[in-house]
């Protein structure tokens, strides 16, 4: 496509849905994502592109990516820079600029484009702000290198970006209707005021100072999805930086009205300006709730964009048995009548090529008769990665007398953090106590290809988050999708997935026990093994056609319903909709 013609599409453009997400996942060669967040933004707009909805998403352009993972012999994670040219993938829009205002410089950006294909012919645009141009003062150029990196400064530079910046491109780019901002997380709340500047009316209008701000009318075009139960996750800023960096750009007591009085809150602002708002499971709703009292949370339960994270060999096998299920993914239910030896045929091709990689990369042979238990998550303590070693000697019994196991772990610490970087120094410690019973091996550089490639390959997908910490997770619905059954602390997405010895196993209480403490992690893993020991390991050995009725049901129950598909309509109808009907919209340029 001619550059002309892209610059006609997007001027062409009539989103009604705007989405703004700090991180978005598309591709493992687009380094623009850290996790779980970033994918699932990923995921949404794949499914938006499927269903030909009017969509288009914004980020930020990083050319550092998040960062390349090399772990040490001891398990020690070393990070470096992700290489790539933006070029490659994406297209440069060189005659757009947008410019903010940081810290007293004009900050100019560059916008680059990616379009999202759907399977049915539809296209989601999605634009990347750059802030590395040569008329940018150097430390500015830098503002958009690194993903979750730097200090307060640098994150609030970059939420400037997003939120200010992103709504100063769409309203240059096009003149259509859109009705919802989606702010996913708070990352992209101060959107919400450059909304208000733009609907900010004359004094002469109101003769009240309270009634420049158009405050309802930013609520009409705002939602936001909320992502964490953990404090730590929101971002909070000193109103001394909000000055420095924003100037006059707001009144400081405008700010303290939505954003919170002793610091800038922004899921408290976007909570305040959002004609919505949800959580990302049930039981994150529930938490959220009691986090945020006197704010009304709805549940969107996260799902996955099933096409991307099911793997070829089950691919292959719902295209004969499931015409048409990459469109419709509740067709999936009908994989209750998939025959035994091809389901479990499948999975098996599936297993020999992640043992395959794992030869290849770590020199470890590992066997693909033994039951082999999966675990990928971002390495940080209310994960748990090392409950299963909490006590070795246990584990050293179950596999002498009951079955053999053998482990796949991956994940990536962040930079910063220490704890996390710790439990993975402790798995190698384990690693090294039990080698001469159970083969276990970490994977390093964990991404969107390597974890399509462990979650459609491992016997046992096992989760043991910290209750209630956990807002939803999608690894393990990425394992339904294969036929791959869970055995997760009942936590996020899992409570509503759960059905005992159908889809999978619980490890711990019931959802109405208490939150996890150390006695009640020593309950949790005393649950694991025990489960281990009489259930799991006997079935997979020796009741096999019980263990593919299992990998069978989690497709039907679990991977029929926990996708972008049935999420995207439940933003449709309970996060997007007007009551009553909303028709303002940005319909003119606004020039900065």
């Amino acid at each position: 496509m001619q550059k002309e013609d892209i610059y006609s599409e997007i001027k062409n453009l009539a989103p009604q849905i705007a989405y703004f997400s700090m991180e978005i996942g598309l591709r493992v060669d687009l380094p623009t994502y850290s996790g779980g967040l970033g994918v699932l933004a990923g995921d949404t707009i794949k499914a938006a592109a499927d269903h030909e909805l009017p969509y288009v998403a914004v980020t930020l352009l990083y050319r550092e990516g998040y960062f390349r993972q090399h772990l040490e012999e001891n398990g020690q994670q070393i990070e470096h820079p992700v290489n790539w040219n933006p070029s490659n993938l994406l297209i440069e829009l060189d005659l757009i600029t947008v410019e903010v205002e940081i810290g007293g410089r004009t900050v100019a950006l560059r916008p680059w484009l990616y379009f999202v294909e759907g399977c049915s012919g539809g296209r989601v645009p999605v634009f990347f702000l750059d802030s590395d141009l040569p008329q940018n003062h150097k430390d500015d150029r830098k503002l958009t290198a690194q993903l979750y990196g730097g200090d307060k400064r640098y994150r609030l530079s970059q939420e400037i970006i997003l939120g200010i910046g992103g709504l100063r491109l769409l309203s240059m780019l096009e003149r259509r209707m859109i009705l919802n901002f989606h702010l996913n997380e708070g990352h992209a709340a101060l959107l919400t005021l450059e909304l208000l500047q733009r609907y900010r009316r004359n004094i002469e209008e109101t003769w009240d100072p309270d009634q420049v701000w158009d405050y309802d009318r930013v609520r009409q075009h705002c939602v936001f999805t909320t992502h964490t139960p953990v404090p730590a996750g929101h971002d909070r800023f000193d109103y001394g930086l909000v000055e420095e960096l924003l100037g006059s750009y707001i009144p400081i007591d405008v700010l303290k009205r939505f954003a919170g009085d002793d610091d800038l809150n922004l899921t408290t602002l976007a909570l305040n300006l959002s004609r919505h708002t949800n959580a990302v499971s049930k039981c994150h709703r529930d938490v959220s709730t009691l986090m945020f009292p006197g704010y009304t949370i709805k549940a969107v339960t996260n799902g996955v964009h099933s096409p991307s994270w099911t793997n070829k060999e089950f691919s292959q096998l719902f295209d004969r048995y499931l015409p048409d299920w990459r469109r419709d993914n509740f067709l999936l239910r009908n994989a209750i009548m998939i025959p035994d030896e091809e389901l479990f045929a499948a999975h098996q091709s599936a297993k020999k090529r992640l043992l395959k990689y794992i030869s290849e990369t770590n020199s470890v042979e590992l066997d693909p008769e033994i039951l082999t238990i999966g675990f990928a998550r971002r390495a940080t303590p209310y994960k748990r990665a090392t409950l299963l070693f909490s006590k070795p000697d246990r584990l050293r019994h179950i596999t002498e007398h009951y079955g053999p196991l053998q482990l796949v772990l991956a994940g990536k610490a962040h930079p910063h953090d220490e704890p996390g970087k710790k439990l993975i120094r402790d798995i190698f410690t384990a690693r090294e106590q039990l080698k001469d019973l159970i083969k276990i091996v970490y994977l390093e550089n964990y991404d969107m290809e390597l974890g399509k490639l462990i979650t459609g390959g491992v016997d046992l997908w096992l989760n043991t988050p910290t209750r209630p910490l956990e807002a939803s997770g999608t690894s393990g619905m990425k394992a339904a999708h294969n036929g791959v059954p869970n055995f997760s602390v009942l936590d996020g997405w899992w409570i509503e997935g759960w059905i005992e010895n159908k889809t999978g196993w619980a490890i711990g209480p019931l959802p109405t026990g208490p939150t996890v403490d150390e006695k009640s992690s020593r309950l949790d893993a005393d649950d694991l093994y025990n489960k281990l020991e009489k259930n799991i390991i006997p079935t997979y050995y020796h009741k096999r056609s019980d263990w593919i009725e299992i990998m069978r049901q989690a497709i039907s129950f679990n991977a029929s319903f926990f996708n972008t598909y049935r999420m995207l309509m439940e933003y449709y109808m309970n996060i997007y909709s007007f009551d009553p009907p909303v028709r303002t919209a940005l319909t003119h340029r606004h020039d900065h």
